[in-house]
């Protein structure tokens, strides 16, 4: 045997190739810097798959006890910081074949018998995502759950409502939070959507058409906990749609994440005013000794373009491969890995943000005393009264242009100067334009009023406890 063929008989596929892969190509080609953490799945998914081939008759008993024996070992290595990982075998699942062979001998070379590290890998990172995305459902769970709090504690606090950042009418506080209790709602809908996707075999497939071994599939999704086998083998080994549509709802996830740092950042400014922030989630400037800043808001806005990055990479990785399996595939990894990391550590600290925050209730309450926010239920009581609601619009825009160039509010007109404008203005005036009226008043389903958040979040806390 030549010296290259020797160099190249580390490899799986040395047997076709004469001459020894140059270095920087081995550099280039592994993936085993991002994809040793799936070494517990890997190993997982073999001592199911061996399971298999035990009852396909591939293998004996005596062969199954020490492969599986034997990649426990390797599991127990790893975890102990005790397995090397060697580069030339240039992935997680090579390596780990690697080690159980040279521990165990010829048993360990039959475990791979009629199965490809195309559907190895792909079974592999099905593995590891049903189990991130059961983890990143419970951190939604509990920010939810911080969202719910704040909102039951809080439930007498007054603030501005905004449309295009002007304030628009009052709601309450509790209300507020409740928005974004509904957003995490719908992205963990749409994740349980998804980990149905996700809950699917496609050990089995082998490298495109399918094993030729008599494998009984269903048994081994079965001992791996699939819901479904995969029913085309040239798709399964192919598909990357189920990591795609996994960032894609993390993607939104944190888009929502980012709406609420955004408006964190705001509240935490002076000319807001309205939160503070806990020390212990809040920095300083590094010259400017009076800072507090809101940096994990303003990080987790920023990493909301990172998962976006990542979306964007696996979308375009798989946008013109043919059927089926190729090597561009193992660029899904690094982003879905990402992904999953970011969206994690978002999760985690925003909770801790968001429920050491202090509600500045009074600076709530008073900014809503500003800015005529409850033009619209003067416009409301005119139309009550009789005027068409198009010519009720029209009076109180009169009205709130008198206020502006008197500096005055709406509610500290006197009913002399309120008649000015229409005579349907009586004493009653008043109650309507208060800011708890105009809040109880929307007394609808979905509404702010403070029965209808109250009933909101008794039926959230219901539903947390599913």
């Amino acid at each position: 045997m030549t010296k290259s063929k020797i160099a190249n008989s580390k490899k799986a596929w040395s047997g076709r190739f004469a001459m020894t892969m140059d270095e920087t190509m081995e550099d280039f080609n592994s993936s085993l810097h991002f994809d040793k953490r799936l070494y517990k799945h890997d190993i997982e998914g073999s001592i199911a798959y061996a399971k298999g081939l035990l009852e396909a008759g591939i293998i004996k008993q005596s062969e199954h006890s020490l492969i599986v024996s034997g990649l426990k070992k390797i599991q127990a290595e790893i975890e102990a910081g005790k397995f090397e990982f060697k580069k030339e075998h240039e992935d997680v699942h090579m390596n780990i074949e690697a080690a159980l062979t040279a521990n165990i001998g010829e048993a360990g070379k039959k475990l791979h018998t009629g199965r490809s590290r195309n559907d190895q890998v792909v079974t592999d990172v099905r593995l590891y995502l049903k189990e991130e995305t059961e983890k990143i459902l419970l951190l939604i769970k509990n920010l939810q759950k911080t969202f719910v709090h704040l909102a039951t504690v809080n439930i007498e606090v007054i603030m501005p409502g905004y449309t295009h950042m002007q304030k628009a009418m009052p709601v309450l506080f509790s209300h507020h939070m409740m928005a974004y209790f509904e957003m995490l709602k719908r992205d963990k809908e749409r994740l349980q959507s998804c980990f149905e996707r996700i809950d699917v075999l496609p050990l089995g497939s082998a490298a495109l058409a399918g094993s030729s071994y008599p494998l009984n599939r269903k048994m081994i999704a079965r001992a791996l906990g699939f819901s479904d086998i995969s029913k085309n083998s040239l798709d399964a080994v192919s598909d990357r749609d189920f990591v795609a549509e996994f960032i894609s709802c993390i993607s939104i996830m944190m888009m929502h994440l980012s709406r609420l740092s955004e408006e964190v950042v705001l509240w935490t400014t002076s000319e807001f005013g309205y939160i503070e922030l806990s020390d212990k989630y809040s920095t300083g400037s590094s010259i400017m000794p009076q800072k507090k800043n809101p940096d994990i808001a303003e990080l987790t806005r920023g990493k909301s373009g990172r998962v976006f990055g990542d979306l964007m990479t696996v979308l375009t990785v798989m946008k013109g491969l043919p059927l089926s399996y190729n090597r561009d595939m193992q660029e899904d990894k690094e982003p879905l890995f990402d992904a999953v990391d970011t969206a994690k550590a978002c999760l985690e600290i925003v909770a801790k943000m968001i429920s050491t925050m202090k509600i500045n209730k009074d600076v709530m309450r008073n900014a809503v005393d500003k800015g005529w926010l409850t033009a619209t239920d003067l416009a409301d009581y005119l139309a009550k009264n009789g005027v068409p609601f198009r010519e009720a619009h029209e009076i109180v825009g009169k009205i709130v242009k008198y206020c502006i160039d008197n500096n005055k509010e709406i509610y500290s007109l006197s009913k002399k100067e309120f008649q000015l404008f229409s005579d349907k203005i009586h004493q009653d005036v008043y109650d309507y334009i208060a800011p708890e009226y105009s809040i109880n008043i929307k007394n609808i389903e979905g509404g702010t009023a403070k029965k209808q958040v109250i009933k909101a979040i008794a039926e959230a806390k219901l539903g947390l406890k599913k």
